[in-house]
């Protein structure tokens, strides 16, 4: 015979599983056909389930995702090299580099924006040097600066290519050892 208690218990457990797997599956979109390499996409933190190495976050469009994280996850500017993680509580701002395997979207790669992570800047983007990896952004009415790409945003930015010179856009960059390095940018039109 089973006390209350402990059937109070099973219950809310049971509640909550199927909660947790009610939300993996609304937060798991088709992938995209013809989609390959990495994607980064904006939004906010919602959830961090450890055990499960699963992240929740509600993307600019509104949507909650829930992607895979693997276990060398790299979190630019977060609170603790030991653990990425720390910090990254609900409203957190991200971005998220991911790419789809096997069906499951999977981060090794994620940027925190504002408070101690990435800064952002808008501004008009001038030139792209791809070999030196490098793009010039006018700040205001005058000031130019140059500023390091890490290799993904590097490889991220080829829609540049064609609207250079006429694109107004927000960059999001750390300074590294005296060096502005962007590691994660987006046109405005």
């Amino acid at each position: 015979m089973t006390s209350p208690v402990v059937r109070l218990l099973l219950l809310f457990a049971g509640l909550f599983l199927a909660a947790i797997s009610s939300s993996f599956a609304q937060g798991q979109p088709p992938p995209v056909s013809g989609v390959t390499g990495t994607v980064a996409t904006e939004g906010t933190m919602k959830t961090v389930y450890r055990g499960l190495n699963k992240i929740v976050v509600t993307t600019i469009d509104g949507v909650e995702h829930v992607y895979q994280f693997t276990k060398d996850l790299i979190v630019h500017g977060g609170k603790s090299p030991a653990d990425p993680l720390a910090g990254l509580k609900e409203g957190t701002t991200v971005v998220i580099h991911y790419s789809t395997e096997g069906g499951e979207q999977t981060v090794r790669e994620l940027d925190r924006v504002g408070d101690e992570g990435l800064i952002e800047t808008e501004g008009m983007i001038t030139s792209i040097d791809r070999g030196a990896k490098q793009i010039a952004v006018r700040i205001g009415d005058a000031r130019t600066e140059i500023f390091q790409m890490t290799d993904r945003a590097a490889s991220e930015s080829k829609d540049l290519d064609k609207a250079r010179g006429a694109t107004r856009g927000i960059i999001y960059y750390r300074d590294e050892n005296g060096t502005k390095v962007i590691h994660y940018f987006k046109t405005i039109k």
